[in-house]
């Protein structure tokens, strides 16, 4: 069943790094609990977690109400012990003090302990997955840059493992999105692969700067800054490796908009040598440089 205001419902997201209305399509709530519970936050999670558990005992506190002294020994002798009983059941606490006395409170009982073993089951195996997961600590650069370098023009991405471990058999992947258009298939947004300099890395560590060179085999070759924010170009960054010390894939993906390249620009070096003892200032991961008689005006 659709209802009818759902026909001009729009949901609000972001996706690519831009922001996107969608319309015409229905949220299934009830059949996709495993994602949200997944993708909430921590005080989202245990906040819904709370408000379920509150509502179940609210509902068995009624149901007992119903009944005619369906509890022994039930105190305060109103809806507040019978909510604390139920409290008691859900949790299979039992502490002795209340105990049902009549078939009715016993089925209801019965109901809800299998109520709550099912929930508690549930709520820790999603718990589990939560802290399970794997959760990549892979720094981007805020800005790409772009400069000349031995007569190539060179597009540059820094990246960095915030965890300071070894990511073994990293691998890089570099995509830009653009608007085309033609007579056959209209206006639509394609997808190219760029080529690297190197996309693999067999123990990426501290820092990885990702190249791809701007030849003549290049979808960027001879395009200029204003070209690329006409064509909306955007480049997207895909690491993954698999982490040594939790031996489970790590994955992680940047969005950058072509308006955002530093074009004539490098890196700062953040590595530098007291003697024999490397020094990184990760500090200045983001800052960026001209490249001295390469400033570029973007046209």
């Amino acid at each position: 069943m659709r209802f009818p205001w759902q026909r001009h419902y729009g949901q609000r997201i972001t996706m690519g790094g831009r922001d996107v209305v969608v319309f015409g399509m229905e949220r299934h709530y009830w059949q996709d609990i495993y994602y949200y519970a997944m993708t909430s936050s921590w005080p989202q999670f245990f906040l819904a977690a709370a408000l379920v558990f509150l509502s179940f005992n609210l509902i068995f506190a009624s149901l007992y109400m119903l009944g005619e002294h369906p509890i022994a020994n039930m105190a305060p002798d109103n809806f507040l012990g019978a909510f604390f009983f139920s409290v008691e059941t859900l949790a299979t606490v039992g502490y002795g003090d209340m105990h049902p006395q009549t078939v009715y409170a016993h089925w209801v009982s019965t109901t809800e302990i299998f109520v709550g073993m099912a929930s508690v089951a549930l709520i820790t195996g999603v718990m589990f997955a939560r802290f399970s997961r794997p959760r990549a600590s892979i720094l981007f650069s805020q800005y790409p840059v772009s400069h000349v370098a031995d007569g190539q023009q060179l597009l540059l991405f820094r990246i960095a493992n915030a965890r300071l471990n070894i990511i073994s058999e990293a691998s890089a992947k570099l995509r830009m999105l653009h608007d085309e258009e033609t007579t056959s298939m209209g206006k639509f947004r394609k997808l190219t692969d760029l080529r690297l300099e190197r996309d693999q890395h067999p123990m990426f560590s501290l820092g990885w700067t990702i190249i791809h060179v701007i030849d003549a085999d290049s979808p960027l070759y001879g395009k200029t800054p204003a070209q690329l924010k006409n064509m909306n170009a955007a480049f997207v960054l895909t690491v993954e490796g698999v982490d040594e010390t939790t031996h489970q894939m790590q994955r992680a993906r940047q969005y950058y908009q072509a308006q955002e390249i530093r074009w004539g620009h490098r890196y700062i070096d953040v590595l530098n040598y007291q003697g024999t003892v490397a020094h990184l200032h990760y500090q200045r991961f983001h800052e960026t440089e001209v490249v001295p008689g390469q400033e570029r005006v973007d046209q």
